[in-house]
């Protein structure tokens, strides 16, 4: 990749056991230099995101927040769309929106929702975010599609950014196809089909899969003339800043059944001291353009050496 955007990270945080802890976290992250928090959208032991990224926003000025991502099915788009709208005008401007058609089976299960086939939902996923953009534009609309009628409807409040930028994330070639059409931001993921965690998913978060995933969003992107607009996001799920990050890998590698090779070479880890890590992120955003880069609430403090030198960079 010839150009790249500056570095930029963020952490998804999902709990805390007080409204101190929370807050705490939260501007913690802002002052060692995190872009953004973001959170979950399950139904297990988590915090509801809307109230608590509003909490996160309220104490901080610049720390943008959002979901990775918000599930289409969970609530109407009309309902989601006044939500986030809200949140960007509370926050003055600094909601990012994730959204994405669903795939944790069990919230599903646990709910009584039909877990349709991958294709229904994803259609929803797309008349969804149609939805919430006509939503925050001005005036009123009226939308008619297979899964949602909106008659004359004129969503209020408007957001302070005109729209806020979209997140979609995918490991699939429908979603990431749709991504690099309509999104701002591509976050490549492993591949969900499962409906959870486990070696089908770790199986697509090799640099070979992700090496895929990749050519298939800038072909698309590059068909419809929006690769310079696209920002290009992983969630780094396997973090641990250590010297001695061979030995780290290795323990890794052998947890999940994979070889060490793979763990040193998947943009989904960051093991290792954090020069070692740096080297890694510049490489990886030459390879792939992975400029944004969020990690768990954890790495918090440990991963802030490498924001330090990298954010704006």
């Amino acid at each position: 990749m010839s150009q790249h955007r500056p570095f930029r990270f963020g952490i998804q945080a999902s709990s805390a056991r007080s409204r101190r802890e929370w807050v705490d976290l939260a501007t913690a992250a802002e002052g060692l230099g995190y872009s953004c928090l973001t959170m979950p959208d399950h139904y297990d032991d988590q915090l509801a995101p809307v109230p608590a990224l509003m909490a996160a926003a309220d104490v901080t000025t610049n720390l943008r927040i959002g979901a990775l991502v918000w599930d289409n099915d969970y609530k109407h788009p009309v309902v989601l769309a006044k939500e986030l709208a809200t949140m960007d005008l509370l926050s003055d401007g600094r909601l990012e929106i994730g959204l994405g058609a669903g795939w944790m089976i069990s919230d599903y299960e646990q709910l009584g929702m039909p877990y349709d086939r991958a294709g229904v939902r994803i259609d929803r996923f797309v008349e969804g975010l149609e939805i919430i953009r006509r939503h925050m534009a001005p005036g009123p609309f009226s939308f008619s599609g297979e899964h949602y009628t909106i008659t004359d409807h004129n969503g209020t409040p408007k957001p302070v950014q005109a729209m806020p930028p979209v997140l979609i994330g995918g490991g699939g070639k429908r979603v990431l196809t749709i991504a690099a059409q309509q999104a701002d931001i591509i976050g490549i993921n492993a591949t969900m089909h499962a409906g959870k965690v486990g070696p089908e998913a770790i199986a697509t978060m090799t640099a070979e899969a992700v090496d895929e995933k990749v050519a298939i969003a800038r072909e698309a992107a590059e068909a419809c003339g929006r690769l310079e607009a696209i920002e290009w996001n992983v969630r780094a799920f396997m973090v641990n800043v250590t010297n001695d990050g061979a030995a780290a890998r290795a323990g890794l590698a052998g947890a999940i059944g994979v070889e060490p090779s793979m763990v040193e070479t998947t943009p989904f880890a960051l093991i290792g001291p954090p020069d070692e890590l740096i080297e890694r992120l510049v490489e990886r955003r030459e390879k792939w353009g992975f400029s944004y880069v969020i990690v768990g609430q954890q790495d918090v403090a440990s991963f802030a050496p490498v924001v330090a030198a990298l954010a704006g960079t």
